[in-house]
């Protein structure tokens, strides 16, 4: 049986390596589509780090702009 070159070991090491981050990769991909979340949430501690207050949760509506008696 003929020897094997440290190099040819090294090398398939590297493909099995890279054959398996590219599965993993997949993996999470296919694990995030099936998420129905949409992302990440921030939790009302998180909200309150960033400065937000449970007051400015809800968007205020937007002012009429002055009517010219056009």
């Amino acid at each position: 049986m003929a020897r094997k070159s440290r190099t040819a070991v090294l090398k398939r090491q590297r493909e099995a390596k890279k054959a398996e981050k590219a599965a993993m990769k997949r993996e999470k991909r296919l694990l995030r589509a099936e998420d129905d979340s949409g992302g990440q949430v921030a939790t009302n501690d998180d909200l309150t780090g960033y400065g937000f207050d449970e007051a400015e949760e809800a968007p205020e509506k937007p002012e009429a702009p002055p009517s010219h008696g056009r």
